[in-house]
């Protein structure tokens, strides 16, 4: 009987394990067993507690809570056996379901942080900490001190300020500070006034103002167009004379090109043509009405103006003296002051490229693929290296609008990346725990001039179809994708696409590319052959405005590019590359400009 009893115990032991076993593969099934052989174990336990009242304990360590009763030191083997398997496999059990349950509040946790921290950004964009809206703090149950820095975001007020600094004469006319120390560093170094900084103001006395350069100019010489430095301050010099009122100075007034089709990278070429003409004629350019900039999100003098997005080309003094002289009949019988009506439209868009500098595109490097080659000349290579340097220079400085611009479309782009970025280097329990460490003066002064964050590399790709085919050859996306695969297999790590177009054939089909990751404006696109013209009417002036300026901007800052120099705005986005470091990440061309 004895011998029949034990070998039933090895049976059901035996059974219990197999099927523990079997069922034990899925998670539900292991919550089944756990409930029966928790059943087994209490009623091992009940009768153990019936005869002993001595806890199981294994190397010191108690395996079973004195609440779940104890097992008698009488008890056989078997019995120890069946009651430390069967807790140890529920132990398993309700610690996987507990972990797993744990991790899927962590995670669920880290996304709400995620959220939490993108949310408090997008409460403080482009605003003061006095105009941030307390209800929506509460809401969040946040205050400004728990939130870090976007590494997106720019103080779009502090560039401005020190753009500024940057952009104006100093004392008795010289020449702006751009031999000092960058930004704020060289603003804090003249607020603290000690021997040292006097030392240091003595000894950048000793600089001639030739000898000095704009600092919107990044990278090396060799990494931009020739001479790129010194005809950025020799325009400025120009533009900038020290005496407005000197009646030997004479202006050239022009109004930006309003022509229905006329799309903002003609109206840039025609304001560039007039630059040529004013440095020809040694006139000081001003420009005048900027139909594009005629809407309620620019505001003040700079509505209607280019100094809505950009700093103005000239300074405000000479701005007023030439609208003044503007109404003067003398002044324009006399050719001091001369308009748009004065040239001829050839003059215009293909006159006389200033020849100041000598023929500097004589040593462009050959850095543009066309069809598998490098274009290393070409009947308009003086025209190019002119472009590049003039819309530099009406490009110079944004202003606080366009800087605001560029955070909402970063932040829209990349707001959720960068706080899941910030959120990995804050303490766990953010918000509640948060060091409120002041800014140190490497942060404010020096980590400050670092330009914000964008996930690099970057490429970007302008695709021009539609009704441009009446101008160039025009190519399907796949082509763009074709050259992009090859930067790609260069550059391996490279998986993100900021993508510019007015066509949504084209965002369509980027949906086709699973293995990029694509970023663009979000705004209705043209379906079909609409012409620009209808197409920009249809968005407003204000968003057909702003949203190319954007790309425009983007592309300039991007790794890479892709686009069609056969369009106009491609051909001044390779210019603002060209003059801003970027001439040896070279650019890959679908077609060659209709004039080549």
């Amino acid at each position: 009987m004895e011998s029949t009893t034990q070998r039933n115990d090895i049976t059901f032991e035996r059974v219990v394990s197999s099927k523990a076993l079997k069922m034990g593969n899925s998670f539900s099934c292991q919550i089944c067993v756990a409930g029966f052989l928790s059943g087994v174990c209490l009623t091992y336990f009940f009768l153990a507690a019936l005869t002993s009242s001595g806890n199981v304990e294994f190397g010191g360590f108690s395996l079973l809570p004195a609440s779940l009763g104890t097992l008698s030191q009488n008890s056989s083997s078997s019995d120890v056996f069946i009651g430390i398997e069967s807790y140890t496999l529920l132990l398993t059990v309700d610690n996987g379901a507990r972990k797993l349950h744990s991790q899927k509040d962590e995670e669920l946790d880290r996304k709400e942080k995620i959220m939490l921290l993108y949310s408090a950004w997008t409460a403080m964009l482009n605003k003061s900490e006095d105009n941030i809206d307390s209800e929506l703090w509460s809401k969040l149950g946040l205050n400004i001190s728990q939130v870090p820095k976007a590494p997106h975001l720019e103080n779009c007020k502090s560039s401005a300020q020190v753009n500024k600094f940057l952009d104006i004469r100093g004392e008795n006319g010289r020449n702006p500070g751009w031999e000092n120390w960058k930004g704020l560093l060289r603003m804090k170094v003249q607020q603290e006034n000690s021997t040292v900084d006097t030392e240091q103001v003595h000894a950048e006395k000793m600089f001639k103002s030739e000898d000095t350069y704009p600092p919107w100019i990044s990278g090396s010489d060799e990494d931009n167009f020739p001479l790129t430095r010194k005809v950025q301050h020799d325009i400025w010099i120009h533009q900038h004379p020290l005496n407005c009122s000197d009646p030997n100075l004479r202006f050239l007034v022009a109004d930006w090109e309003t022509k229905p089709g006329f799309g903002i990278g003609a109206q840039l070429a025609g304001m560039i043509g007039f630059l040529a003409i004013a440095i020809n004629e040694k006139r000081i350019l001003v420009t005048n009405y900027f139909n594009r900039a005629d809407h309620d999100g620019c505001k003040g003098r700079s509505r209607s103006h280019w100094s809505c997005y950009f700093f103005p080309e000239t300074s405000i003094e000479c701005r007023d003296r030439a609208f003044d002289l503007m109404k003067i009949q003398e002044a324009w019988d006399s050719g001091i002051v001369t308009g748009k009506h004065n040239y001829r439209s050839k003059d215009i868009w293909a006159g006389r490229i200033p020849k100041v500098w000598g023929d500097p595109w004589l040593f462009l490097q050959p850095t543009t693929e066309i069809n598998g080659s490098l274009v290393r000349h070409h009947r308009k290579m003086d025209r190019r290296w002119w472009r590049a340097q003039a819309i530099r220079y009406l490009m110079r400085f944004q202003t606080d609008y366009t800087c605001d611009l560029l955070n909402v479309a970063r932040h829209t782009a990349f707001g959720l990346q960068a706080a899941e970025m910030v959120l990995e280097s804050l303490p766990g329990a953010w918000p509640e725990a948060v060091a409120n460490n002041p800014l140190s003066d490497m942060e404010q002064y020096v980590w400050r001039e670092h330009k914000p964050w964008i996930p690099r590399p970057l490429l970007s790709m302008h695709v021009r179809i539609g009704d441009k085919a009446c101008e160039m050859k025009v190519v399907g996306f796949e082509e763009y994708m074709r050259l992009a695969d090859r930067i790609r297999k260069r550059f391996p790590n490279l998986k993100n696409i900021w993508l510019s177009t007015e066509m949504q054939e084209v965002i369509d089909k980027s949906m086709s590319y699973p293995n990029w990751k694509f970023y663009y404006t979000n705004i209705t696109r043209q379906v079909g052959n609409t012409s620009m013209a209808s197409y920009e009417a249809s968005l407003g002036r204000k968003t057909s405005t702003n949203y190319p300026m954007i790309n425009f901007l983007m592309a300039t800052e991007a790794d890479f590019f892709i686009g069609a120099l056969g369009s106009t705005w491609c051909f001044l986005i390779d210019g603002m590359r060209n003059t801003g470091g970027k001439v040896m990440a070279g650019y890959l061309s679908v077609n060659r400009d209709r004039f080549w």
